[in-house]
């Protein structure tokens, strides 16, 4: 089956995850439309990169129109973009918090909502997934990460009630639940302590990250699914 005529949105699509989601779209044929706040033109014609803050939901609504304009259609949505910070409760500050909740659980609402409206429109289903975390589960001492299970544990929620909300009209709506992979944002002297953490004893690698979101665009009758691609943390230590 081709895919030359499919068209993905991929969020936080500037580097790590989003970059090799990105690519891994592009090698199976999609038009891809691209976004972070700084990511550049492509020279690929067939990547349209919409620069901008996610968390403004005036964005969501400029990509998913940029993206209609040039391509046609919107096949596939990954709320990819998001922020992490380990700090301990009593450490967050008010905006901390408020940036937060706009990233992770803002984009993923007014994105997911733009995107699903135009899936609607076309009437021929559509898949949403999202970058969430295995912490929302399985918490670490030593890892303090109130914020990023508040947020993502809302996104989990959302993803079940989407799921089953639009299930009749065709648009799955999945997660991949990662543990720590290996990223800029990882410098290589932490790699061991973080790839001890998990019970395999390393580190994912973005290409972990990027084959899980393939599989959920293609498994046609996968829908509400929290995929979890984390080194086996949420079985337990």
């Amino acid at each position: 089956m081709s895919h030359s005529k499919k068209v993905v949105v991929v969020t936080g699509a500037s580097q790590g995850l989003g970059a090799g989601i990105v690519e891994g779209f592009r090698k199976l044929g999609y038009q891809v439309v691209a976004t972070s706040r700084s990511i550049k033109p492509s020279s690929d014609p067939d990547i349209l990169t919409v620069a901008g803050d996610i968390a403004d939901p005036a964005t969501a609504e400029k990509i998913i129109r940029e993206g209609v304009a040039r391509f046609g259609r919107i096949d596939t949505l990954v709320n990819n973009a998001g922020i992490f910070l380990a700090k301990p409760f009593t450490a967050y500050t008010r905006e901390d918090y408020v940036n937060t909740v706009a990233t992770n659980m803002g984009s993923f609402f007014h994105m997911s909502q733009q995107a699903i409206a135009q899936m609607e429109k076309q009437g021929e289903g559509g898949h949403v997934v999202s970058i969430t975390t295995t912490l929302v589960d399985h918490a670490i001492d030593g890892v303090p990460s109130v914020l990023a299970s508040l947020t993502k544990g809302g996104m989990n929620a959302a993803t079940k009630s989407l799921a089953i909300e639009y299930a009749k009209r065709g648009i799955r709506v999945n997660a991949v639940s990662p543990g720590i992979i290996k990223t800029p944002m990882h410098g290589e002297e932490s790699h061991a302590a973080l790839g001890s953490l998990h019970p395999v004893g390393h580190m994912g690698e973005v290409q972990d990250i990027v084959g899980a979101v393939l599989y959920l665009d293609s498994a046609n009758f996968v829908t509400g699914e929290i995929l979890h691609v984390d080194g086996g943390q949420s079985a337990g230590h």
